[in-house]
């Protein structure tokens, strides 16, 4: 008996040990320990694929995971893009506030083609929000030329303000 309670009690703090330490490792380290479930930019994406997939991921914000959607838009955004909204966590926020909330979780999506060159590529994108209206967007996404894994890989550099279209009702 008595060595049973002691075996009981070395698995939970063993149990509670280990989840603090994957508790502790996800919050230090953020969203990052979620890269694994997100696509990674590479030379063969398409530019209307890129502004496709982040509009799919934003589209469905919690799936698998809970943000993985803006944490995918991330992947794709480019250097130049991440020094001005700053780290994943202001990124994430930026992303959450009114302005650019209504990509979250939203009905549709439609992407056109506006201008296009071997190194910019300029998307009229129209959303269908939750609130039944309809927005419109800029995205371009531009080729990476500097040396690295990013190399030639097609990414977010721009998405201005939206402009209300109207209700779809």
């Amino acid at each position: 008996m008595k060595f049973n309670i002691f075996k009981t009690f070395f698995f939970i703090i063993i149990f509670f040990n280990t989840n603090f330490s994957y508790a502790k490792n996800i919050s230090a380290q953020g969203a990052y320990e979620l890269k694994s479930n997100s696509k990674k930019p590479n030379i063969s994406i398409l530019p209307s694929e890129v502004v496709k997939l982040q509009l799919s991921s934003l589209q469905n914000n919690n799936s698998p995971n809970i943000d993985s959607g803006i944490l995918q838009t991330w992947e794709f955004a480019h250097p130049k893009n991440k020094s001005f909204t700053g780290p994943y966590d202001k990124f994430k926020n930026m992303i959450k506030k009114d302005t650019y909330s209504i990509l979250i979780n939203h009905k549709s999506h439609e992407v056109k083609e506006m201008f296009k060159n071997e190194n910019v590529a300029t998307y009229e994108v129209i959303i269908l929000g939750k609130d039944k209206k309809f927005y419109k967007f800029k995205w371009q996404v531009e080729k990476y030329n500097k040396e690295g894994p990013l190399k030639n890989c097609w990414l977010t550099t721009a998405v201005l303000a939206p402009k209300v279209l109207g209700s779809s009702v």
